[in-house]
């Protein structure tokens, strides 16, 4: 396990072997001393991922101050896999004990059964897992033919790419990015409703439906 520093100072991405994670997604509750630092701020934020779980300091905190606690909790979490919770599991279970309340009232009380906690965690499982095969086989693969290939959006159960260099128009990397993405992203998740490109030309977009009715591309 090792971190890796990104954009946000506040934020550290813990790389970790694949399978070590046990789940997917805004941690809600998570075992021993990790769970101990979400509750009492020193972390305001664990997003679990494939291989990684990043995690947010809290206001008032310093990975000078506060990385040693952090890199022990989460190493003694990651073995014991039972003890964690993602934040859908969690808004299911407290929506399931509350008292229903009607969809379409002004304000809707803590029982409203929307869907958008089920829905918020699903994309945020499948961001996690389309991150991850980005950063690994699929973006590998674009980026040894000159092109690029990175995530736009995750909005109910769609993701959505953007491709740029060498991939962008071409049809056959149109077909070959979407196959094997999508293939990859649902190993990982069960979420998954299609892949989209983004800006994708005519041309492209005409070979990619034939691709997903299951229609070998012709020259």
């Amino acid at each position: 396990m090792h971190p890796v520093t990104g954009a946000d100072p506040a934020e550290l991405r813990w790389v970790v072997p694949a399978g070590a994670v046990p789940v997917a997604g805004p941690v809600a509750a998570a075992p021993g001393a990790l769970g101990g630092l979400l509750g009492d701020g020193t972390l305001a934020r664990v997003v679990a991922e494939p291989r990684a779980v990043v995690t947010r300091l809290g206001a008032g905190h310093s990975w000078p101050a506060d990385g040693a606690r952090v890199r022990t909790a989460l190493h003694e979490a990651l073995a014991t896999p039972a003890g964690w919770t993602v934040r859908a599991t969690a808004d299911r279970a407290t929506a399931d004990r509350a008292t229903p309340t009607r969809v379409g009232d002004a304000e809707a009380g803590p029982g409203t059964r929307t869907g958008l906690a089920d829905g918020s965690g699903r994309d945020a499982t499948l961001r996690a897992a389309a991150e991850d095969v980005l950063a690994g086989p699929v973006g590998d693969l674009a980026r040894s033919h000159g092109g690029h290939i990175e995530l736009a959006d995750v909005r109910d159960g769609v993701v959505e790419v953007r491709m740029s260099g060498a991939c962008h128009g071409c049809p056959a990397a149109a077909v070959t990015m979407h196959a094997r993405l999508e293939r990859l992203v649902r190993e990982r998740c069960d979420g998954l409703v299609e892949v989209r490109e983004v800006g994708a030309p005519t041309r492209a977009r005409f070979w990619l439906s034939l691709a997903r009715r299951g229609a070998p591309p012709t020259s």
